[in-house]
């Protein structure tokens, strides 16, 4: 798509800094979810959990949990889509 906008300066920085922003609070919360795998690996070491995870995943709408070759993995959901982790 191609086209042109048109925007006060002061605008245009406002939008480069929060561009920026939410980049930091999405590497945050791919962070988050990497450390919550780690903890829930732990658990499912423990604690056959796969008929919690199934219930949780039945109600959850911003994740789903999935437990592949022993080890947790968390899916970040955008209106029913998997957010990619870009640092993988």
């Amino acid at each position: 798509m191609t086209g042109t906008v048109t925007m006060t300066i002061a605008d245009y920085e406002t939008l480069k800094l929060e561009a920026q922003s939410s980049r930091l609070e999405r590497t945050g919360l791919l962070k988050a979810a990497k450390e919550l795998e780690v903890f829930l690996t732990f658990l499912i070491t423990r604690e056959n959990i796969n008929e919690h995870l199934d219930e949780f995943n039945s109600y959850s709408t911003t994740c789903k949990v999935r437990i592949v070759d022993g080890r947790a993995k968390i899916e970040l959901l955008d209106n029913g889509k998997i957010i990619e982790d870009e640092e993988d």
